[in-house]
């Protein structure tokens, strides 16, 4: 699978799932942090898009772990996280 197509899924994900209405595809960068100063999420939605991505793609995560900060702070973090634990391989 391309990482840009898994990507893409995600962007659509996170507007979806937390209904960010003046939110484009093209309007989330990759790259950039999900939290704080990039796109502006918080804890509630952590735990939306948390629930969104086990439901669609079958990953958990735990409330308690320190690795979620890593996975959560961008697209491309979540993106590896769920070809990772899925046994994606990413072109």
């Amino acid at each position: 699978m391309k990482q840009e197509i898994l990507e893409q899924e995600i962007k659509e994900l996170i507007i979806s799932a937390l209904d960010l209405e003046d939110i484009t595809v093209s309007d989330i960068d990759s790259k950039a942090p999900l939290f704080n100063k990039g796109l502006g999420l918080d804890s509630i939605d952590a735990l939306e898009l948390g629930m969104a991505l086990k439901k669609k793609y079958g990953v958990n995560f735990k409330s308690d772990k320190e690795e979620n900060k890593e996975y959560f702070k961008s697209v491309e973090s979540l993106a590896k996280y769920i070809a990772e634990s899925k046994n994606i391989t990413l072109e």
